[in-house]
C-alpha cells in the first residue's frame, strides 16, 4: 500500500512534525548542504530496514550516521588524534569519517552492514541541524533517491523518486554544495574513500600528510564506492569536446559553443558541483533515446568529486 508522502516546510512546526515521524519509526527526506538525505532512527532496526526497502539499496552497503556535534559522534565512534583534527577543521560540514565502532554504540547493525566501523558526520545545513536537535538522536541518512540513481538536491527530486515510499520530505530549497560528503577512512592509515564537498588538498593540509586513495567496491565500508552509481536513464559519455548529434552536451567553461546546458559558463567548480545532479536530471529528460555528453572537468579541488560522480554515472550498469 503506497504511503501518502507529506511535504513539510522548514519551519519549527514542520521540523517538529518531521521529528515526530522519525520517533515513530518513519522515513523523512531532509536537506543537508550536500544532497537531500533519507533519515531514519539509526538505533531502530525496523526503521533502518525501511531505508533499504524504500531505496532498493543492497544491505551490504553501509549508511552514514548524522549527529549534531562532535560530542554526539564520540558516543558512537572511537576518535584518534587524526580524526579529532579533521573534525575540528571541517565539522560541521561535508565530511564523513569512517571510524571504529564503539562496542556500546547501540546502533542498528544494518547501519554498519555488520562491520566494526561506522561512517559518521556532523552536517552544516541549519535545517538538518534543527531536525537532529528536535529528534534527539542519530539519524541514518543515505541520499534520498532510488539506489544507484541521480542524487537529489531539491525536495521535488526526492518526491520524484520516493513519493509513496516515505512519510515526508522537509523542503528547504536547493542544496548549496550539491555533491555528497567527502569520506575519509580512519580505521587504519588515512584513506580517501570518496571525494566530495571537502577537497582532498584541504584534508591533506589539515593532516599534514597525503591520503591513500580508494576503497574496495566489492566490500564497501562507506557509501558511494560501488562502480555504477548516480546513473541517469540515458547513457553518459565523458570528456567530450565534439558531441554527437544525438547527445545532450553539458558544457563547462566558456569554450563550449552550442552546449545545451552548462555546469558553469565561467568554469567555476563550486558552481558546477552545486549544479551537477540537477543538470544531469535535466539532460536525462532532454535526451530521450539519445545520450548525455559532458565536457572535460579539471581533476583538481571539487573537480575530483564531480569527475568521480560522472565516472560512476557512465559506468556499465549492473
Amino acid at each position: 500500500m503506497p504511503i501518502k508522502t507529506q511535504s513539510l516546510d522548514a519551519t519549527s512546526q514542520g521540523i517538529a512534525a518531521a521529528a515526530a515521524i522519525l520517533r515513530a519509526g518513519g522515513l523523512v527526506g531532509f536537506p543537508t548542504e550536500t544532497v537531500y538525505g533519507l533519515g531514519a532512527d539509526a538505533r531502530n532496526d525496523r526503521a533502518t530496514a525501511r531505508i533499504f526497502e524504500a531505496k532498493g539499496r543492497p544491505h551490504f552497503n553501509p549508511l552514514i550516521v548524522h549527529v549534531p556535534d562532535l560530542a554526539a559522534a564520540q558516543t558512537y565512534a572511537v576518535f584518534n588524534d587524526q580524526a579529532l583534527a579533521l573534525a575540528a577543521a571541517f565539522w560541521p560540514g561535508p565530511l564523513t569519517l569512517v571510524l571504529p565502532l564503539r562496542q556500546d554504540a547501540g546502533l542498528s547493525p544494518l547501519v554498519t552492514a555488520g562491520l566494526n566501523t561506522v561512517a559518521i558526520r556532523v552536517p552544516a545545513h541549519p535545517t538538518a541541524r534543527a531536525l537532529l536537535r528536535a529528534f534527539g538522536g542519530p539519524l541514518a541518512a543515505p541520499s534520498a533517491n532510488p539506489s544507484g540513481r541521480i542524487s537529489p538536491t531539491r525536495a521535488d527530486h526526492v518526491l520524484t523518486g520516493l513519493a509513496g515510499r516515505i512519510e515526508a520530505v522537509v523542503d528547504d530549497g536547493p542544496c548549496s554544495v550539491g555533491v555528497e560528503s567527502t569520506i575519509v577512512g580512519l580505521d587504519g592509515p588515512p584513506r580517501l574513500l570518496r571525494p566530495g564537498g571537502v577537497p582532498q588538498e584541504a584534508l591533506e593540509a589539515a593532516l599534514g600528510a597525503p591520503l591513500a586513495l580508494g576503497g574496495d567496491a566489492n566490500k564497501p565500508n562507506a557509501p558511494g564506492q560501488l562502480a555504477s552509481h548516480y546513473a541517469p536513464n540515458a547513457r553518459v559519455r565523458l570528456n567530450v569536446t565534439a558531441p554527437h548529434t544525438e547527445e545532450v552536451w553539458i558544457g563547462f567553461g566558456p569554450d563550449c559553443p552550442g552546449a545545451a546546458l552548462t555546469l558553469s559558463a565561467t568554469g567555476d567548480l563550486v558552481e558546477a558541483a552545486a549544479a551537477l545532479f540537477h543538470m544531469l536530471r535535466r539532460a536525462d529528460d532532454l535526451a530521450g533515446q539519445g545520450a548525455i555528453a559532458f565536457a572535460p572537468i579539471p581533476e583538481t579541488g571539487l573537480g575530483r568529486a564531480i569527475n568521480d560522480r560522472l565516472r560512476r554515472a557512465a559506468a556499465p550498469r549492473p
